[in-house]
């Protein structure tokens, strides 16, 4: 790599590479990608034998924009969860694998995958 990583960032990639190896989405079951950064949280769908993102939502997204004003971290996640699951719905998409993107399973990431289950989305 030719950029300096900081030990955890590198940590974080490196659980990823890990988790990719066994989390592949194919047509039938797409891959529910998450990222996390310091302020905001993204999730999109994604059908890795075409290389399409065929659903996506974040807190940068215009529509949920407004909704997420004075919450916290974790409500945010929530509200990007369900837009992703109501999405997906709209799509036909209903079963996913999980690709928690080397993160741990708590806090913000847990809470967009119990919303998206809770939106109709199965892992």
């Amino acid at each position: 790599m030719a950029e300096k990583l900081t030990q955890s960032r590198a940590s974080r990639q490196a659980r990823h590479r890990r988790v990719r190896a066994k989390v592949v989405g194919v047509a039938g079951r797409p891959r529910l990608s998450v990222f996390r950064s310091l302020n905001h949280i993204y999730a999109q769908i994604v059908d890795d034998s075409q290389g399409r993102t065929l659903v996506q939502a974040s807190t940068v997204d215009p529509d949920l924009k407004g909704k997420e004003a004075a919450k916290t971290k974790k409500a945010q996640a929530e509200l990007v969860g369900l837009a992703v699951a109501q999405r997906a719905k709209a799509a036909g998409i209903d079963k996913v694998v999980f690709d928690r993107g080397g993160f741990q399973y708590q806090g913000r990431v847990q809470a967009l995958a119990e919303a998206a289950r809770k939106g109709g989305l199965v892992f």
